[in-house]
């Protein structure tokens, strides 16, 4: 049985990412993904400018006049949220724990999914494989996504993307759209795992990072404390060096995960939780469809 509170939340996020769908986001997703392939459509008569390579000899031949095949996408996909539920997304310096902007960004692809009659599965993850719900279509199931996202309780702290690749792999077996949802930096057999799915699927890296986790404040010694692994280490923030170190450190990280991602054809978009994510991905969107020549 769901709480109230909880109840509310769920209502709220559905409220407040139904109207950005409508207002941020309309026409952008699907410009972004192409359909999974190409339907036949119909035979007509050749006009000047077709592409030769059209020609449908066996129907030219009864006719005694050139006619071609047409095509068009097919526009249905299915679109994957692979969700990080570590330990990690507990937290939050601003008035929302990373999860539950995890949650909203998830029902925001979900509903812009379904908006174009698309699939939407859900995959929910630590260093196992903690639940996976097939896709589907309407508003009950964009709501189903958005419950276990924010009522889920993990049985693992860690994070590691791998196992839930090797899952995916197994059981998406069409041209998927995959977004990988979460905070945290992918170790290299990560990224290789990541890269190997890129090779059959449509992989987005989408990762949410809160401020206080790169912009140190002199605030003076902190027991910094992982939340996945439980490991601490004693950090004298009013060091000047010491911050500037920690945000080198960060930089220097998220630059290589970033050329990583790139040499592994996987798009990324970083995300803050204090600035507003639909905004960074109607951009996104954009300069995809962009690149894409659409």
């Amino acid at each position: 049985m769901l709480s109230k509170e909880l109840l509310r939340k769920i209502r709220g996020i559905e409220i407040r990412t139904r109207h950005l769908v409508t207002d941020a986001l309309a026409g952008q997703y699907h410009s972004a993904f192409k359909g999974s392939g190409m339907e036949f459509e119909e035979v007509r008569e050749y006009q000047p400018g077709d592409d030769v390579r059209s020609i449908d000899w066996n129907v030219t031949a009864r006719m005694q006049h050139p006619f071609i095949k047409t095509f068009r996408e097919e526009r249905e996909l299915t679109v994957l949220l692979v969700v990080d539920m570590s330990a990690s997304l507990q937290f939050g310096s601003g008035s929302q724990l990373k999860q539950d902007i995890v949650a909203e960004i998830a029902a925001l692809l979900a509903l812009a999914a379904i908006r174009n009659q698309d699939n939407v599965a859900l995959l929910l993850h630590t260093d196992e494989v903690e639940k996976y719900i097939p896709a589907g279509k309407g508003s009950r199931h964009v709501l189903r996504v958005v419950r276990e996202i924010l009522s889920f309780t993990p049985h693992s702290k860690g994070s590691d993307l791998k196992p839930a690749l090797t899952f995916l792999n197994r059981v998406m077996h069409r041209k998927t759209v995959i977004f990988l949802i979460g905070d945290g930096r992918l170790p290299d057999d990560n990224i290789e795992a990541a890269k190997l799915t890129s090779r059959r699927h449509d992989v987005v890296s989408l990762r949410l990072e809160d401020p206080s986790e790169h912009h140190w404040e002199s605030v003076g010694l902190i027991d910094w404390k992982d939340p996945e692994t439980g490991e601490s280490i004693l950090l004298d923030t009013s060091s000047s060096k010491v911050r500037k170190a920690l945000q080198t450190a960060h930089r220097s990280w998220t630059e290589q995960q970033d050329q990583q991602l790139l040499r592994a054809s996987i798009d990324h978009l970083h995300l803050s939780s204090d600035e507003p994510y639909e905004r960074a991905l109607a951009r996104f969107f954009k300069i995809r469809a962009q690149r894409r020549g659409k």
